[in-house]
């Protein structure tokens, strides 16, 4: 609920600082003592525009801070929030001030982080109901009243919206695959076509790299033959070098025991046998490996050239084509096993439109039993308030299938008729501003275990009458008060004295300044200001007894 509103330069006021409390608070004046502007520095907080026209005459800027305590933060806020990453702890206030200057522009703050004016917009309907003469929100808006029949009948809407969801899931799954089935089939013969051509290739992953290996040997080859033929006559013969190599070493083994030294040289000649057989045999790898078939350098080449030219018509690398030619036949064989997921897929479809249906029907008879108890309900509530020739109605309307959404298959509107034969019309068109307040005031007792905004506010709701329909609206506020917050701009006495607390608004002028001002009415207070408000200018005893009289029969 909101505990406290500060208020610096708005138009007459220059410095206000309120303190309220739950239950029912009144808010009372003369005509022009700057009500409206209260609610038009509240309405800041709520995110409405900032005009540079607020900002007090000869100042350069102008502030408001409201301070919201709720025992437990509000999911619909709190989501909000955590959303723009604006942190409030575990049972902080929530404290929000916007400032705006002469010049134009405005800031927004929550707890001193900065945000955009649009998030306030967004939490406005959780903080604060404000209904007036020209109320275009809340309770008027059509766009709200399925919300509040459902909270009205107890309805299982979450349970419905992941039935929904479940359907659309599951409809999106088929025309996805029934795309792609489609797409599938017109691309059949092209698939055939390409898969063949990649077929009697054969790619392989890595054949590039290796092809493209035994090329360059080749070629190397081709480039090193007269080198490796010249050195062939070291190691191929009997007279070659390592042929005499060998001889040698034999021949000075049989003498190696005769001395030492003998044996220590043909140990060397045994490590230059060892190493030249080593070189003989990478020599003639080598030759191996670089040897120049000119035949064998075509094919690969021819080779190489296909599967790049294959790869550039498929716009991907050589080592690709492999998962290409994958992708084809899985596409093919989709198309020939679609039939067997599509039905599998429709079959689910239908069930999960089955039981969104079933949900959906629920909830929809759910809303014609509570639509029929909540018009009882304002029923019983019109005639004391002066509304007796009037008529009220909650219209629950199937929608086409193709409106159907996690909110159900119905709309919901409230409707009014005020005179007796006449058509039943939305509430903004057809009720005049005091009644139009009245009526939102029978709904919010009808509908008062329903939750709402934290802070609710009716402005003059008791415009034009007075009497016994006075006391009915002050009964009912005070009633629809209790175990929350509720503040009534009101020039009734009859609704004043249900008040727990009791503000003074009044203007005074000093030359040419005018200030507006806020003031808590003690008892003493109470029952003057009830009773100007009974009498006009000239307080009489009559009126200050006749304040009595309501202030202890309340």
């Amino acid at each position: 609920m909101l505990s406290q509103l500060s208020i610096r330069n708005i138009v007459l006021i220059e410095s206000l600082d309120l303190a309220f409390g739950s239950g029912l608070g009144v808010l009372t004046g003369e005509t022009g003592a700057g009500k409206s502007i209260l609610l038009d520095a509240l309405g800041l907080i709520l995110g409405n525009r900032a005009e540079s026209a607020l900002v007090r005459a000869g100042e350069d800027q102008a502030s408001v801070t409201a301070s919201f305590d709720f025992p437990t933060l509000p999911d619909v806020i709190g989501a909000v929030l955590a959303d723009a990453d604006v942190a409030v702890e575990r049972g902080e206030p929530l404290i929000i001030r916007r400032s705006l200057k002469a010049d134009g522009g405005s800031r927004a703050f929550i707890n001193d982080q900065p945000v955009g004016v649009a998030l306030l917009r967004d939490i406005a309907a959780a903080l604060v109901e404000l209904h007036g003469q020209h109320d275009d929100r809340g309770l008027v808006n059509p766009r709200g009243h399925r919300d509040l029949l459902d909270r009205y009948a107890g309805a299982d809407i979450g349970g419905m919206g992941e039935a929904w969801r479940a359907w659309r899931a599951a409809g999106d799954a088929l025309a996805q695959a029934r795309a792609a089935i489609e797409q599938a089939k017109a691309d059949q013969d092209l698939l055939l076509a390409h898969l063949a051509e990649l077929a009697a290739l054969e790619p392989e992953e890595g054949e590039e790299a290796g092809l493209a290996g035994a090329r360059a040997d080749m070629q190397k080859g081709e480039k090193l033959a007269g080198d490796l033929e010249d050195l062939r006559h070291l190691w191929d013969g009997s007279d070659s070098a390592l042929a005499s190599l060998r001889g040698g070493a034999r021949r000075l083994d049989r003498i190696a025991g005769e001395h030492p030294l003998l044996a220590e040289a043909l140990e060397a000649l045994d490590r230059a046998v060892i190493e030249a057989g080593e070189a003989e045999e990478k020599l003639a790898a080598a030759a191996e490996a670089l040897l120049f078939d000119p035949s064998e350098l075509d094919r690969i080449e021819t080779r190489l050239f296909e599967l790049r030219a294959l790869a550039r018509k498929h716009h991907c690398q050589v080592d690709d084509l492999p998962e290409k030619m994958r992708g084809m036949r899985q596409a093919l064989d989709a198309i020939e096993g679609g039939e067997a997921e599509i039905s599998a897929l429709i079959t689910a479809e239908r069930a999960s439109y089955q039981a969104y249906c079933e949900r959906a029907e629920a909830v929809h008879l759910a809303r014609a039993d509570a639509a029929e108890r909540l018009d009882r309900a304002v029923a019983a509530e019109l005639a004391p308030l002066k509304l007796d020739t009037a008529r009220f109605r909650t219209v629950v309307t199937r929608l086409p299938e193709e409106r159907w959404g996690a909110q159900g298959i119905d709309s919901v509107e409230f409707l009014i008729a005020t005179n007796p034969g006449a058509d039943f019309a939305p509430l903004a068109k057809i009720a005049s501003g005091g009644e139009l307040s009245r009526f939102i005031l029978a709904l919010k007792v009808a509908l008062a275990e329903q939750g709402g905004a934290a802070t609710i506010i009716f402005d003059e709701i008791d415009r034009g009458v007075g009497g016994a329909v006075a006391s009915a609206i002050g009964e009912r506020l005070a009633r629809l008060a209790n175990g929350g917050q509720l503040l009534a701009v009101t020039h009734s006495p009859q609704v004043a004295a249900r008040g727990g607390t009791h503000y003074m608004i009044a203007k005074s002028s000093e030359g040419t300044v005018t200030r507006t001002s806020v003031m808590l009415l003690d008892a003493a207070g109470r029952q003057e200001e009830i009773a100007r408000m009974l009498s006009g200018a000239e307080i009489t005893a009559e009126a200050r007894a006749q304040a009595d009289r309501l202030l202890e029969g309340v």
